[in-house]
């Protein structure tokens, strides 16, 4: 039995799971929003690993698509999908940004650490659920042509590389926005720590924009 090939399919996927997942549009909002809600590290950790296994997901639905109808409508409908996915970051950091400076200038002002009155526990997972949505919806396109040349070995072998893949993903996704939740609750921004959330709705902009224009995959 031939082990190469499969064993260079399994570290090929493994290693698009890390590499992808460091690109900052991935982690960096859930670790923003995390500080600024004053998520707990658990709290993050869940965001986090939900973020990855829709990734997850959503990659594996693309191979799904490259198996029923080819790699160039999968490759079209996975650009398509991270198209979707930096327009929706920069739609949604520009709610966060708008909604917290109108909060801010109708005087609605809370003590570090507080509940906003306007912002309850509802609003609050709804904004992580859509920033999930919005995270855990962008394939990792490059990494479907592994799955692709798998395919001849059997579903063994995918189902092994389906597995791999899953948890270098998440276990990325969640070291990354739990460690880097840390250093951001170390960063004091002074007078203009009430603007906090306007502030995170502008990196989240600014990330949405970047990844727009530059996209990775």
């Amino acid at each position: 039995m031939r082990i190469g090939p499969e064993l260079l399919l399994v570290g090929a996927v493994i290693a698009v799971g890390v590499l992808h997942t460091l690109v900052p549009d991935h982690w960096l909002p859930i670790a923003v929003v995390a500080r600024n809600s004053h998520w707990t590290r658990g709290q993050t950790a869940r965001a986090a690993s939900i973020a990855g296994l829709g990734h997850t997901l959503s990659t594996l639905a693309i191979g799904v698509v490259v198996w029923l109808a080819g790699v160039a409508v999968a490759t079209r409908y996975g650009n398509l999908m991270s198209l979707f996915a930096s327009i929706a970051l920069i739609a949604f950091g520009l709610w966060i940004a708008v909604a917290s400076l109108r909060e801010l200038r109708a005087g609605h002002h809370h003590p570090e650490g507080a509940e906003k009155p306007s912002a309850g526990q509802g609003n609050r997972r709804s904004l992580r659920t859509t920033l999930l949505l919005i995270l855990g919806s962008s394939p990792m396109v490059e990494g479907i042509p592994a799955f692709f040349a798998a395919g001849r070995f059997g579903a063994g072998l995918l189902a092994v590389m389906a597995a791999c893949f899953a948890v270098s993903t998440i276990v990325t996704y969640v070291v990354l926005c739990v460690y880097s939740h840390a250093a951001l609750e170390t960063v004091r921004l002074g007078p203009l720590e009430r603007y906090g959330e306007v502030i995170s709705g502008a990196v989240i902009t600014i990330v949405g924009i970047v990844f727009l224009l530059w996209p990775v995959a």
